[in-house]
C-alpha cells in the first residue's frame, strides 16, 4: 500500500510519495553514522591513555568524585578541527 497525494494505491506498485526517498537515506545515514559512532565509543574504552592524560581533572571526596577531562576535551578537540578541515577542503 502506498500513499499517492490523497489517494491510497493498494496495487503494490513502486510508486513513492516525493521527499520520502531523501527523508528516507538520511535517516539511513544518520544510523550509520550513529552506529559508527557507538562502535568508536566502544573501542575507546580499550585505549589505556583516554581520559587518563596529564590535565585532566579529578577530584574524590568521602561521599563525592568529580571528573572532568580537560586535556582529553581539548586534544580530541584539536583532532577533530584537522579531520573536518581535511575533509571540507576536498
Amino acid at each position: 500500500m502506498v500513499w499517492i497525494g490523497s489517494v491510497l494505491d493498494i496495487t503494490g506498485g513502486a510508486e513513492t510519495v516525493q521527499g520520502f526517498d531523501s527523508l528516507a537515506r538520511m535517516l539511513i545515514l544518520f544510523g550509520l553514522a550513529l552506529a559508527a559512532i557507538g562502535g568508536i565509543l566502544l573501542l575507546i574504552g580499550k585505549v589505556p591513555f583516554i581520559g587518563r592524560l596529564p590535565g585532566d581533572i579529578y577530584v574524590q571526596r568521602k561521599n563525592f568524585s568529580f571528573y572532568f577531562p580537560l586535556t582529553t576535551s581539548i586534544l580530541l578537540s584539536i583532532l577533530l578541527t584537522i579531520l573536518f578541515s581535511l575533509f571540507r577542503r576536498r
